[in-house]
């Protein structure tokens, strides 16, 4: 079972949360917000769609790569927090 589908529930209402930010940006726009709201607006929705980005490509390694129990010498489990490392602030 892969970690998407363990986690779809959490990962669900992330996306749902993503997609009313989305529509506020709708909203802001068809409202002729000020254009400080509308950049505050999409960068929370950047903000949330890199955090989701984050969290699967992490568990993708940790499930996939990096199991000890299926594969003990698959990789060095240092080498995998390294490069989650340099995942996480390339998503930032």
């Amino acid at each position: 079972m892969t970690h998407t589908i363990r986690e779809k529930q959490q990962l669900l209402a992330r996306v749902r949360r993503m997609r009313g930010q989305v529509e506020a940006i709708e909203r802001a726009l068809e409202n002729g917000a000020e254009c400080e709201k509308v950049m505050h607006l999409l960068a929370a929705v950047r903000g949330a769609v890199t955090g989701l980005m984050g969290e699967v490509v992490e568990e993708h390694v940790r499930t996939h790569l990096v199991d000890r129990e299926k594969y003990p010498d698959a990789l060095n489990a240092d080498a995998a927090e390294q490069l989650l490392d340099v995942v996480r602030s390339y998503l930032k």
